[in-house]
């Protein structure tokens, strides 16, 4: 019903714009009494063989939502209806700030894409703070940490240490997000010695704590061999507890979509169905190279069950979820779990 009837008509409007009428419409519909079960009777599975241990944390499921969906952690307590073990909040930087100019999300129904060039749009920590407060998650949720557009790279340590410090509290885990394609200048906090200085001031503090929380690192779909070899390194000498595998990508390669339009689209990372090989190659590097040592979330091009069970084959723990949601519909989250109950 979803792809044949709802997401045509959903796909007839901006897509940013129906982004927000989803959002909408989740805690509209939410509030009415009995909506909210309905509908995870509909689509969550429990079974004890979904769930994970990882860092230290219990999954229900593997199965959860990619930072992006969940930018103002206004729906975290909404998506585990719709069968997600986990949901990934931000990216959140210490400011709030508008993002990049609109148009800055893009379809591409020929590939099962999406381009955005969102900018790390958010309202700041201290929102981030109000809300997760105001509604205690129900969920394991993952703090995606950033740095504010305006800040220049030799402050954007301070930058991070405050989003970490200010959620330590409010969330389970941290992901160190360093590999947008969105924000100038950015990807060279990806050089070894200024991304060893960053997870190094980060761990100070994290391993400061009665509690440590789990530090993840997500990495780019673009990195080179010897570029994922040196994250190998930077996790074990910074101690972080695990890799996000991968966010979106800068190439615009094997598209069906006509390159006059991609052309126009411009700039910005490219997720889908297209990086989905890319990404599993690149969590099988990590899980050979580290011999399985380091926990990897699995994300980009999952759209059916086997796209997740090849992830998780290769070497991931857990998967997480964006595109796809977009394009498949809510039910992605219930066949994964089914299809890996039965496998």
């Amino acid at each position: 019903m979803y792809q044949r009837i709802l997401r045509p008509i959903l796909f007839l409007f901006p897509p940013e714009s129906i982004h927000h009428f989803v959002g909408f419409a989740l805690k509209a519909g939410f509030s009415i009494p009995g909506v909210k079960w309905l509908v995870k009777k509909a689509y969550a599975v429990n079974h004890p063989s979904l769930e994970r241990e990882v860092f230290g944390l219990r999954f229900p499921n593997p199965v959860g939502i990619a930072a992006g969906f969940d930018k103002e952690a206004s729906l975290y307590n909404h998506l585990p209806a719709f069968g997600f073990g986990h949901v990934e909040i931000g990216t959140v930087t210490p400011l709030g700030q508008p993002g990049n100019p609109k148009p800055r999300l893009f379809r591409l129904p020929e590939d099962k894409a999406l381009i955005n060039r969102m900018g790390f749009n958010n309202e700041g920590v201290e929102a981030f703070i109000k809300n997760l407060r105001k509604n205690k998650p129900k969920v394991i949720v993952g703090g995606n940490i950033g740095k504010n557009t305006l800040t220049p790279n030799d402050k954007a340590i301070e930058d991070y240490c405050h989003c970490f410090k200010a959620l330590f509290d409010l969330v389970d885990y941290f992901v160190v997000n360093v590999s947008c394609p969105n924000i100038t200048g950015l990807s060279k906090l990806q050089d070894k010695d200024e991304l060893t200085a960053l997870l190094q001031a980060i761990q100070k503090i994290n391993l400061s704590k009665p509690g440590p929380k789990p530090v993840l690192l997500k990495v780019a779909p673009d990195l080179s061999e010897k570029q994922l070899d040196e994250v190998i390194e930077m996790v074990r000498e910074t101690r972080i507890n695990g890799i996000i595998a991968t966010n979106t990508s800068t190439l615009r390669v094997n598209l069906s979509t006509p390159p006059e339009k991609v052309k126009k689209i411009g700039k910005g990372g490219l997720s889908g169905l297209p990086i989905k090989d890319r990404s599993t190659a690149t969590i099988a590097y990590l899980f050979k190279k580290s011999e399985g040592s380091i926990p990897i979330i699995g994300v980009g091009g999952i759209f059916s069950a086997r796209d997740a069970i090849e992830k998780i084959n290769a070497g991931a723990t857990l998967v997480q979820i964006y595109t796809g949601f977009v394009y498949a519909g809510p039910s992605i989250a219930k066949k994964i779990n089914k299809a890996l109950i039965n496998s």
